[in-house]
């Protein structure tokens, strides 16, 4: 029986996924083997010694402590792509939004109230305030070409606007999705330099904390229309402000609420609705599950942010053992642990290796039980985090 702890309210179609005689879901329980959740803050909390994994219901990890559940073997998986449509339609919306002024003029409209026949005279004179730009022909920077990213490089595509897209680190898989009409950014300054219009779809890091700031505002064209589905802290909001108020920036959209972007009216800020939407977070909690389950169940590991990607297709060998052991990325740890089972003549039916950054992962297939001796003296091993036997 694994326990699973939830931290947020999750979407029950992903949490049907978990058998309940295989299963214990609540809010509050002891030694969970796992946390599910979506936005609760768990900077603060005291994680417990049983956890082995941590999966979140949507893409942002900043409210997990990342590093510490890595020295602690706890494996964090996030679900990327999950609640992409989602946002991508929303950032259409802004795209909208920042162009035409709708929200200003549905507000002015509502202030006719009560003139009666004279509002429909009244509506079309006063509607020349609100004139804005269209989309087409218009060239859109999109900042990170992920999976969001790359949708929203598509539609805007099929919307009639010149996409450049940048992302040194684009993966495979968004690449062969791109469309080609796409162009490709030699730097982010020059796709700075070339837009009308730019949206951010990067992860908040210390390497991109501030990455719209004083500096890159005077890069961008007079008038360019910015838009911020992302992460808050990737746009220095004071140099927003004051690029606003030069008219630099025509426009910027934010889906991150802040005390001083909401008294100036060429700002649209949102209540972070990004994925609010019940396919995304049916989606997201699906995926979630999927993920924490077949990690339980079989050790495999898919959208970790933490440990590398390492997964065996077969069954858990009939009477056998799959053994799942992470260990910190440092020379002849393999050979440790093939040493170890070599010992109790236990014979390997398949293995898998691999590492990210500081830690590395291992699935080795053996024929046999492990017994608690076995463990014991794989967790001896300097240098191994956690080690976990799974029966078959």
């Amino acid at each position: 029986m694994f326990k699973i702890q939830t931290l947020n309210k999750i979407s029950g179609e992903g949490l049907s996924l978990l058998p309940r005689d295989d299963y214990e879901i609540a809010s509050e329980m002891m030694n969970p083997d796992a946390i599910l959740l979506r936005s609760a803050d768990m900077h603060s909390m005291e994680i417990p010694a049983s956890v082995k994994a941590v999966a979140r219901a949507g893409a942002g990890t900043n409210n997990i402590p990342i590093q510490s559940m890595t020295e602690k073997g706890v494996v964090v998986f996030n679900t990327p792509g999950a609640n992409a449509n989602a946002v991508k339609e929303l950032v259409i919306l802004a795209l909208l939004m920042s162009s035409r002024p709708v929200v200003a003029a549905n507000e002015w409209v509502k202030g006719l109230a009560g003139k009666g026949d004279e509002i429909p005279e009244l509506a079309e004179k006063g509607k020349s305030q609100f004139v804005g730009p269209e989309l087409n022909g218009k060239t859109l920077g999109v900042i990170g070409l992920g999976a969001i990213g790359v949708m929203v490089a598509n539609t805007a595509v099929g919307l009639g606007m010149e996409v450049i897209g940048y992302d040194p680190y684009i993966s495979i898989d968004s690449a062969w999705s791109l469309s080609r009409a796409v162009l490709k950014a030699e730097s982010l300054d020059s796709l700075l330099a070339k837009s009308d219009y730019i949206t951010i779809h990067v992860p908040q890091t210390n390497d991109t904390k501030g990455l719209i700031n004083a500096e890159k505002l005077r890069i961008m064209k007079k008038n360019v229309r910015v838009i911020n589905l992302a992460r808050g802290g990737l746009v220095v909001n004071k140099d927003m402000l004051d690029a606003l108020d030069s008219g630099k920036v025509a426009s910027f959209v934010s889906d991150f609420v802040d005390e001083d972007l909401l008294k100036n009216d060429k700002v649209i800020c949102l209540p972070h609705l990004g994925a609010s939407t019940p396919e995304a977070e049916k989606n997201c909690a699906r995926m979630a599950v999927e993920q924490l389950r077949s990690f339980l169940e079989q050790g495999n590991i898919v959208n970790s942010v933490n440990f590398p990607k390492c997964k065996i297709d077969d069954p858990i060998p009939a009477g056998g053992t799959r053994l799942c052991i992470a260990n910190r990325n440092i020379p002849n740890m393999v050979g440790q642990i093939t040493t170890v089972l070599a010992a109790e003549k236990m014979n390997i039916s398949a293995m898998v290796n691999q590492n990210r950054a500081d830690i590395a992962y291992n699935i080795i297939d053996v024929e046999t039980p492990a017994t608690d001796e076995v463990i014991t003296n794989l967790k001896s091993i300097e240098g191994v985090v956690s080690v976990r036997a799974i029966k078959g």
